[in-house]
C-alpha cells in the first residue's frame, strides 16, 4: 500500500464517490469540504453529498434507458451513490428518487467510518499545495471563487458557466385532493413504487393559459451584470424561461397530460403538474420541472393557482445558481487529468457532465484512476460501449471543445449498433426499443469483461 495520500476538493456526488473508490482500493484519502466553514448559494446543510436540486436520479430502467443503465454499471463497480440511494429511495414510478437528507447522512456516515477516509472541514481557494502530488477536484457547480480563478489562470481558459435553478417542495397534508389524484404516467410501477407515485393537479385551457400568462409576468430574480451573459444549460431550464418559448411549450415538456387520467372527470386533463415525493415519511413533495426564478413572493402567488395547490404550504421555494465547469474536451486528457498539470484529476459536474448519476459516475472513474496510478498499476478506460465509457469518452474529448456544453449520459453518446442481416440477405437497423436494448445488453457484457481485465471485484471491496 502507498503512502501518498489522494487528497479529494468537494464532497458532493462526485466527491464522495472518488473517495469511496481509492479508499477501498487502499488508498489513504483527505477529502476537503468547505461547508460548514464556507457556505454557498444553493446548499443548506453541511452533509456530504447534499442534492440541492431535484431529488430525483431520473430512469432506473436499465434496459432502455441510458440513465438506467449508467445506474446499474454503477452499482457493479460497489457504487456508494448507489448504494446510499437504495438505502434512501421514495416512491417514484419508474424512476429512481431518494429522501436526500436520509441519502446524505447515509453517504456522510460510510465516509466517517471509512478507515482510509479522513474528511476535512476547510475551504481550498486556491490551487492546491504542490507537495499535493495526486489531486482530484470535484468541486462541482459551485467551485470557490478562488480555486475557480486558479484553474483559469493555469489553462488559459475563459470561465464556461450557466445557471442552474432549483425546484419548489411542498407540504403534502396543504394539498387538495378533492383535485389532485395519485397516478404515475401510464401506471409505470419502478423502484418501490406501486404505480401511483406521483401526485396529480390537473388544468383545463382557461387555467393553463392564465397560469402561462402569470408565469411570464412574474416578478423574477434580477441578474448581477457578471451574471448577465450566463447562457441556461437546456436540460434545467427555469419554468418561466420555457413559458416564454411558446404557449403550449410546458404542455410538451413537465406539464403534459398523456398517460394521466383524471378520475374526477374520466379525460385527460389539457395540461398536467406533477408532483414527486421527496422524503421517506412521504411529508414532502416537489414540483416535477418547475425550477424557477421568481421571487419567493411571486413563487407562492403563481404555483398557488395550480388546481389542488391553492393553500399549498411550501416547505421550499425554488432558487436559482451559477453553475460552472471546464472546456474538458480542450484540458483534459483520456483519464481526467489537467494536461496542464497532470497531478490534477477533475471529477464530476465541473467536468461539464449533467446529472447526479453522471457526477457521481464520473467521480467512480477518476478514484479508481487515482488509487491505480498511485499503485503503479494500470487501468484501462472502461470501453466506449458502456455508458461509463461513453461519458468518459465523451467530456475528454468525444464533444467539440469550441461548443462544448453539459451533457446528461444518453444513448447518441453509446457507439451505434451495427444493421442485422435479414433472411433474405439485407441489412437491416435496428432501431426503438430494440436498439436501446442491444446497447444495454452490450454494455453490461464490455463492462463485465472490463472489471474482470482489470481485477476489479466489487464482492471483495469494502461495504
Amino acid at each position: 500500500m502507498t503512502e501518498t495520500k489522494l487528497h479529494i476538493i468537494g464532497g458532493g456526488l462526485a466527491g464522495s464517490e472518488a473517495a469511496w473508490q481509492a479508499a477501498n482500493a487502499g488508498i489513504q484519502v483527505i477529502l476537503h469540504e468547505m461547508r460548514p466553514v464556507e457556505k454557498t448559494e444553493a446548499h443548506q446543510t453541511e452533509g456530504l453529498a447534499e442534492l440541492v436540486c431535484s431529488n430525483s436520479f431520473r430512469s432506473d430502467d436499465y434496459e432502455f434507458n441510458a440513465v438506467g443503465l449508467l445506474h446499474e454499471e454503477m452499482r457493479r463497480c460497489n457504487s456508494l451513490i448507489m448504494a446510499a440511494a437504495e438505502k434512501a429511495k421514495v416512491p417514484a414510478g419508474s424512476a429512481l428518487a431518494v429522501d436526500r437528507h436520509v441519502f446524505s447522512d447515509e453517504v456522510t456516515a460510510a465516509l466517517e467510518a471509512h478507515p482510509n477516509i479522513t474528511i476535512k472541514r476547510e475551504a481550498i481557494d486556491g490551487l492546491p499545495p504542490s507537495d499535493w502530488e495526486n489531486v482530484i477536484i470535484a468541486t462541482g457547480p459551485l467551485t470557490h471563487s478562488g480555486l475557480a480563478q486558479a484553474i483559469i489562470e493555469l489553462t488559459g481558459e475563459g470561465q464556461l458557466a450557466f445557471f442552474d435553478a432549483i425546484a419548489p417542495i411542498v407540504d403534502k397534508d396543504s394539498i387538495n385532493f378533492d383535485i389532485a389524484w395519485f397516478q404515475s404516467r401510464y401506471d409505470k410501477i419502478g423502484p418501490g413504487g406501486n404505480g401511483k407515485d406521483y401526485i396529480n393537479c390537473p388544468m383545463n385551457r382557461e387555467q393553463y393559459e392564465a397560469f402561462i400568462n402569470a408565469l411570464i409576468e412574474g416578478d423574477k430574480t434580477e441578474f448581477k451584470d457578471w451574471e448577465k451573459d450566463t447562457p441556461y444549460f437546456e436540460g434545467c431550464l427555469p419554468i418561466e424561461v420555457m413559458a416564454e418559448r411558446g404557449l403550449d411549450t410546458l404542455r410538451f415538456g413537465p406539464m403534459k397530460p398523456v398517460g394521466l387520467i383524471d378520475p374526477n372527470t374520466g379525460k385527460q386533463a389539457h395540461a398536467v403538474v406533477q408532483l414527486r415525493q421527496d422524503n421517506k415519511l412521504g411529508t414532502l413533495y416537489n414540483i416535477v420541472g418547475f425550477q424557477t426564478k421568481l421571487k419567493y413572493g411571486a413563487q407562492a402567488d403563481v404555483f398557488r393557482m395550480i388546481p389542488g395547490l391553492e393553500d399549498a404550504q411550501f416547505a421550499r421555494l425554488g432558487g436559482i445558481h451559477r453553475n460552472t465547469f471546464i472546456n474538458s474536451p480542450r484540458l483534459l486528457d483520456e483519464s481526467l487529468r489537467l494536461k496542464a498539470q497532470p497531478r490534477l484529476r477533475f471529477a464530476g459536474q465541473v467536468t461539464g457532465c449533467e446529472g447526479y448519476v453522471e457526477s457521481a459516475s464520473v467521480g467512480l472513474i477518476a478514484g479508481r484512476f487515482a488509487a491505480a496510478d498511485m499503485q503503479g498499476q494500470s487501468l484501462s478506460l472502461p470501453p466506449v460501449e458502456t455508458a461509463l465509457g461513453a461519458l468518459l469518452n465523451h467530456i475528454t474529448g468525444g464533444a467539440e471543445s469550441e461548443t462544448f456544453q453539459p451533457m446528461n449520459i444518453n444513448f447518441g453518446l453509446f457507439p451505434p449498433i451495427p444493421p442485422i442481416i435479414t433472411d433474405n440477405g439485407k441489412k437491416k437497423k435496428v432501431k426503438g426499443k430494440d436498439r436501446k436494448k442491444a446497447m444495454s445488453d452490450k454494455a453490461l457484457a464490455a463492462l463485465e469483461i472490463w472489471l474482470a481485465e482489470n481485477d476489479i471485484d466489487a464482492k471483495k471491496q469494502t461495504a
